[in-house]
């Protein structure tokens, strides 16, 4: 069965051995895929299990990438695709920082998971985002409190690439129900909002590959 409408994943899902967990997981596809709005299921390495078109068309101008693309695994996405932040707006504080937050939650949870253990040595390949994650999220989690690692209820800034949305906001919402949070997975739809932003003038890509502001820039 496919998990992911709009396309193809290079690597296998995660999917649950129980029959009666997989019937299930068939059924909420059919589900999902009548919310209007971005909706995805994740696993706890932040891998994609299932998600809907709307999903799919938010991120439908983002190019190729051998690990990080979103419907494979959305962690690896805002960290490592180099075309994330044409999508997902104020990258660095709105997405970057707080996923890296979930990240170290993760990892303390399930610190020898073979998954968690991949995208942690990625990290450390990239000097930037090294720093960023042991010396400036401290600092970050501590500057905002307790709500850095909770993505519920936090509004975010979006570029979606349907004109009849623009730049605009959403809303984070978690939605899981309880067969699948026994099931090891969350439920996270993305709200947008009617609310237009004023474009900026310039784009920057892949803003983790030029400096992360919360850490010391090089040479400073």
């Amino acid at each position: 069965m496919a998990y992911q409408a709009g396309g193809q994943r290079s690597a296998p899902r995660p999917v649950p051995e129980s029959l009666d967990a997989q019937a299930y997981l068939e059924d909420y596809s059919v589900l999902l895929e009548a919310v209007p709005f971005p909706s995805v299921v994740i696993d706890h390495r932040w891998d994609v299990v299932l998600s809907n078109n709307a999903f799919a068309s938010l991120f439908r101008e983002v190019g190729p990438h051998p690990t990080a693309m979103p419907a494979d695994n959305f962690l690896r996405f805002v960290l490592f695709h180099p075309d994330a932040a044409t999508v997902l707006g104020e990258h660095e504080s709105s997405w970057c920082l707080p996923m890296l937050a979930h990240f170290a939650a993760a990892v303390e949870r399930y610190g020898h998971d073979h998954g968690l253990q991949s995208i942690r040595r990625d990290i450390a390949q990239d000097p930037i985002m090294e720093a960023a994650y042991r010396q400036g999220l401290p600092h970050w989690i501590r500057a905002v409190g307790e709500q850095a690692v909770a993505h519920d209820g936090a509004v975010r800034a979006l570029r979606h690439p349907d004109p009849r949305w623009g730049a605009t906001d959403c809303r984070v919402v978690d939605e899981t129900p309880r067969t699948l949070q026994d099931m090891g997975y969350t439920r996270i739809t993305l709200v947008l909002r009617e609310t237009r932003r004023e474009r900026p003038r310039a784009r920057r890509t892949r803003q983790t590959a030029a400096h992360l502001t919360v850490v010391p820039a090089p040479g400073t």
